[in-house]
């Protein structure tokens, strides 16, 4: 069982910048992904990107491309999303999910067995 821990979110004005993180309770033993999601008000949870955990490469929503970047801390089983340059579209509660399917599962949430509790972020326009 792998319990995930989100942290880093609050309230920004618009253009303003924000690092969620999200702490493992372990590091699983098999290939795995991190990926980090998201829930407007109202809608459905949606994916905003991921992380091969072994290999680093990276997977975004167009939405986010060049304004967001996630990355890893192997020795601390942290993963990070430093979130720039954000947007009223951006407030949404944040969730960050363990995968251990294929990378061309990365974006379907259905495929994380295990979620955090979420942290909620709020940009002000």
């Amino acid at each position: 069982q792998v319990q995930l821990v989100e942290s880093g979110g609050g309230l920004v004005q618009a253009g303003g910048s924000l690092r969620l993180s999200c702490v493992a309770s372990i590091r699983p033993a098999t290939t795995f992904g991190m990926g980090w999601f998201r829930q407007p008000p109202g809608k459905d949870r949606e994916f905003v990107a991921a992380i091969n955990w072994d290999s680093g490469r990276t997977y975004y929503a167009d939405s986010v491309k060049g304004r967001f970047t996630i990355s890893r801390d192997n020795a601390k089983k942290t993963v990070y999303m430093q979130m720039n340059n954000l947007e009223s579209e951006d407030t949404a509660v944040y969730y960050c999910g363990l995968i251990y399917a294929s990378e061309a599962r990365y974006s379907d949430r259905k495929f994380y067995p295990y979620w955090g509790q979420g942290t909620q972020v709020t940009v002000s326009s």
